[in-house]
């Protein structure tokens, strides 16, 4: 017989949980017309949807760097996933330490540390160096040490461990190749081994473990990125003939005329066709069934995490403290999925930078705006104000997100943003690729936002602007900046982005990298 503990309705603890790579559109509850998400969508009647949420920065480090600190790339300085987290920001988990919480880390945050702390930084490398100030690792899942905890049990179960971490999800340790109009093969693992389950197991342990002690869980899994291949059943849960096929889609040509980065980053796209598994020679030749077999093997990881989150959604009601905990769910970047033409996270898209955000408040003072939606512009830097506000925690630093609460709440702020801002750093430290493609200096390999409800537009620093007209043209595949007649906007749009343009006084590590399992060094300065 179940017994369900006696709850009080006031926030005592926080999950955190951010899926990676997880389009904004790929929920049943927030309207696509296939995925299987059954455990987040009940998730989402009980809670408050985002609609348009938007991440900051691309990829994971960049992005995950604001949703931890509540800053933007041009203030956090994280331009890349081996760039570190400069020492002197403050991230939510040493506010929260403030506070007399021991944040604890499932899974990973991207976030090298700053070489003025990091022990390593010159005589070896450690695990260590990835762990994101403030936040005791329960169960770290770092490439840098070949997602040693997770490994170390597949070992123990028999499982035949490839030398390279990155297979560990493939069918076989043989080389593969899908087979002409079939599905990919599903990963060797089984659904209770796979990574996303690991650490939901190592999360129901600590949740049981901290009993009525408060406590703040960041729980990051790695799907639905790459490897795409899904455990069974996943692999063939969804229909191929049922799959919405990509929007926008261009040829090569054509994005080129529309501007010289795009061209780059569709050739760039072909180092990283291994996670996008075809029997084609290369990208740009994947067709329809392309499409509807590698949206087949994303979404079924979408739904294994769901299965998983259904679990920690269970643990937490039994254990009493559904109605103590305030739960975000998101994902730290999105997915092209063909989009565009484009296969992963490259270009200005909003299949990158859109992404999934579902909170619950479970205070009495949320009942009334259960089951809602909003659809105001919100954004990742919004992740810490709000759960400093939810907790009635002070914030003395600056930072640039606002509390979602009022939304939570059904208050909303009577001024709000009317847009959203992002940014992408692009450079290659390490190899200069885009540098000497491109003919820019590091320092110009970027663009910077705005996205409101007609236009975005995206500013480099010496390259060509975009313009697109998101109502007219929501595939984005018509830039408009070539024209003339939209020369008002776009300089609108550049003041806009102007005013956002403050730089906060920090240290800035742009120029340090440090590879998975590698050495921290400074480039910039060779």
């Amino acid at each position: 017989m179940l017994c369900f503990v006696y709850m009080t309705r006031e926030i005592k603890n926080i999950l955190l949980y951010v899926a990676d790579q997880w389009r904004g559109d790929t929920i049943g509850a927030m309207g696509h017309p296939t995925v299987h998400t059954p455990n987040i969508d009940a998730f989402a009647a009980e809670s408050v949807t985002f609609f348009r949420h938007y991440c900051q920065a691309l990829p994971c480090g960049p992005s995950r760097a604001s949703i931890l600190t509540g800053l933007y790339l041009h203030n956090h300085r994280v331009v890349s996933n081996g760039t570190p987290l400069p020492a002197d920001i403050r991230n939510v988990a040493q506010h929260l330490q403030e506070a007399e919480y021991s944040p604890a880390l499932f899974g990973y945050t991207d976030t090298p540390l700053d070489p003025d702390v990091q022990p390593n930084a010159f005589n070896g490398t450690s695990a260590e160096d990835w762990i994101c100030p403030g936040f005791t690792a329960i169960a770290p899942f770092l490439f840098a040490d070949g997602f040693s905890g997770w490994a170390a049990e597949l070992a123990a179960k028999g499982y035949t461990l490839p030398d390279d971490p990155r297979h560990l999800w493939d069918p076989s340790n043989e080389p593969y190749t899908p087979a002409k109009n079939g599905l990919l093969a599903p990963s060797r693992i089984a659904t209770a081994d796979t990574d996303t389950a690991w650490l939901t197991d190592q999360l129901l342990v600590y949740v049981d473990a901290m009993a009525e002690r408060p406590w703040f869980a960041h729980f990051n899994c790695l799907k639905p990125h790459p490897p795409l291949f899904a455990s069974r059943p996943y692999d063939t849960l969804h229909n191929p003939a049922d799959i919405p096929l990509p929007l926008g889609v261009q040829k090569r040509d054509q994005i080129a005329a529309q501007h010289p980065w795009l061209a780059y980053e569709y050739d760039a796209q072909e180092s990283r066709r291994a996670e996008y598994p075809s029997e084609k020679a290369s990208i740009a030749e994947y067709n329809e069934w392309d499409a509807r077999r590698l949206r087949v093997a994303y979404y079924g990881n979408c739904s294994e995490i769901d299965a998983q989150f259904g679990r920690i959604i269970d643990r937490l009601k039994f254990a009493g403290v559904y109605d103590e905990t305030l739960i975000i769910f998101c994902s730290d970047h999105g997915e092209q999925l063909g989009n565009n033409g484009f296969w992963g996270r490259r270009g200005p898209y909003d299949g990158n930078f859109h992404v999934p955000m579902i909170v619950r408040d479970p205070r009495e003072a949320a009942d009334s705006v259960r089951g809602s939606r909003v659809n105001a512009f919100t954004e990742h830097v919004d992740l810490l104000p709000t759960i400093l506000d939810a907790l009635n925690l002070e914030n003395t630093d600056t930072v640039d997100g606002h509390s979602l609460v009022p939304f939570l709440q059904g208050a909303p702020p009577p001024v709000w943003r009317d847009a959203v801002h992002f940014a992408y750093d692009f450079r290659d430290l390490t190899g200069k690729s885009v540098e000497t493609a491109l003919g820019l200096a590091s320092t110009e390999c970027h663009f910077r936002a705005v996205r409101g409800e007609r236009w975005k537009y995206v500013e480099f620093p010496t390259l060509p602007p975009l313009l697109f007209d998101m109502v007219n043209d929501p595939g984005e595949g018509t830039d408009l900046a070539g024209d003339p007649s939209f020369s008002d906007i776009i300089s609108e749009y550049s003041d806009r982005l102007q005013d956002l343009a403050e730089q906060l006084p920090r240290r800035d590590l742009s120029g340090w990298f440090q590879p998975y399992g590698g050495e921290l060094r400074q480039y910039d300065v060779m």
